[in-house]
């Protein structure tokens, strides 16, 4: 049977607030454990939630951003649990009168097709502390400073069919939360988690599967990990006569596999009511308005200025505008250079080979947008050829030194006089009479013999179309 996977997101976004959603505490990243809960975090008796308008403002900014309908009244309401790491034994969350409703993101997948995914809803609440089992020999360590931290849920629609769309569909939320400035985005510190929903039904079935939810998985290649070894479990399972129980699992990375957490609970079991510490929040147009004037430019509008502006391909235009940080590289190597496309493939191609093999972020690329583009600017004025660049890159990278440096040191600079290239063909000429014979009747191939041997004598640094239109002339 041919199965089809249908697969829905809820991507944690932690907001980078200063200060906890409802209490003063700080939301720094990497201080000693319990250092940064107050009382209200604590859930102490008497202490009163007190709503941070920031947390609010984010919320707006990445619902305009997607194009989504603004709750004007959205209410907090508490989701009841038990866990260690909770000490009030209720999360305040939204769930009735969420602040960012219906919205869509388009995603671009790896062959440049495209597609439109549905956002349901977008909303805030508090994140939870963390349990810590490494260090405790058989008991569980509870560190609270998380507890508090402002974080927007964002629910995806079930429009998703395969992990590289899901992969393709979370990138894009990175990319615009980090555009807009709400979040830093750093997987890493858990500053952008995501919980996978994933079903498998018969091809052409319009009815959804039972779904399973894999819990908290922190990585672009886990997520995409996680999803296939889910499909490939629930497709085995039904396959050998099983059925699939709704249930939260947990991705291991080590073992690649997910494993059963627990059986998955439903809206009833959270006793879900209005938070009573909390009024409703009330925002009017022009609160919606001052936000919009703060959004800087977006991802697709980039994306299409670059194609206008540049000329540059759908796709490339797409990769370049993915990060705030690899768009504003590139428009300063294009300003210095004056070549957006030659400078387009160096930042995709060379550049990006470098950062990737040392797993550098563009933002702290060797070579600085300002020498990247004198760099092409010396391949256009012919001063060196395409070839020698890469030797001169190399040395950019090695020392951070700027391109005219490296080429007067190395002795790079490529021979455009046509008096000295026309006395290297003539020896090249009276060298090879057999060639010269055999070209001249009519074996065109050996064209390119004599191309190479005019490089060899000119160790490399005539101007290779200087060359091709002197050889033309002289053969």
């Amino acid at each position: 049977m041919e199965w089809e996977t249908v697969i829905g997101l809820e991507v944690h976004v932690q907001l980078s607030t200063n200060t906890k959603i409802f209490s003063g505490a700080s939301t720094r990243f990497g201080a000693a454990p319990n250092t940064q809960a107050c009382g209200i975090d604590l859930g102490m008796p008497g202490t009163l939630p007190v709503f941070n308008e920031n947390a609010l403002r984010k919320a707006v900014s990445f619902g305009l951003a997607i194009d989504a309908n603004i709750g004007q009244h959205s209410a907090f309401d508490r989701k009841n649990y038990f866990y260690p790491d909770l000490p009030k034994g209720y999360q305040i969350t939204q769930m009735d009168h969420p602040i960012v409703g219906k919205g869509q993101v388009e995603i671009m997948m790896d062959d440049g097709t495209t597609k439109l995914v549905g956002v349901t809803r977008a909303h805030l609440e508090e994140d939870a502390g963390k349990s810590l089992h490494e260090d405790f020999h058989g008991m569980t360590g509870i560190d609270l400073n998380r507890a508090g931290t402002p974080l927007l849920e964002i629910v995806s629609e079930p429009d998703i069919r395969s992990a590289k769309e899901a992969v393709a569909y979370l990138k894009k939320i990175h990319s615009i939360v980090t555009y807009i400035g709400v979040s830093d985005g750093n997987m890493a510190e858990g500053s952008m988690r995501c919980d996978a929903n994933v079903s498998i039904r018969p091809k052409g079935q319009k009815e959804f599967g039972m779904r399973c939810e894999i819990k908290n998985v922190n990585s672009f290649r886990f997520v995409e990990r996680a999803i296939n070894h889910e499909v490939e479990r629930q497709i085995a399972l039904i396959e050998d006569g099983g059925t699939v129980v709704q249930e939260t699992r947990l991705y291991d990375a080590e073992l690649d596999e997910t494993r059963s957490m627990r059986s998955k609970e439903v809206a009833n079991d959270y006793r879900y009511f209005p938070e009573p510490d909390l009024l409703p929040v009330e925002i009017d147009d022009s609160y919606i308005e001052a936000v919009r004037s703060e959004l800087p430019e977006l991802p697709d509008a980039k994306k299409a200025r670059f194609q206008s502006e540049y000329g540059l391909s759908e796709y490339d235009a797409a990769v370049l505008a993915s990060t705030q940080d690899m768009a504003y590289f590139f428009e300063a190597v294009a300003s210095k250079s004056q070549e957006p496309k030659l400078s387009a493939n160096w930042v995709m191609v060379e550049l990006a080979a470098v950062l990737n093999k040392s797993n550098t972020p563009i933002s702290e690329s060797p070579v600085s947008a300002e020498n990247l583009g004198q760099l092409i600017v010396r391949i256009t004025d012919n001063t060196i050829s395409s070839k020698m660049a890469k030797a001169v890159f190399e040395g950019m990278v090695e020392d951070g030194s700027d391109p005219d440096t490296i080429i007067e040191k190395k002795g790079l600079k490529q021979v455009s006089d046509t008096s000295a290239i026309e006395a290297m063909i003539d020896e090249v000429i009276a060298n090879n009479p057999g060639q010269v014979e055999q070209y001249r009747g009519g074996k065109d191939k050996l064209f390119g013999f004599f191309v190479g041997q005019v490089m060899k004598a000119s160790k490399g640094q005539a101007n290779p179309g200087v060359v091709n239109d002197l050889l033309k002339k002289k053969l």
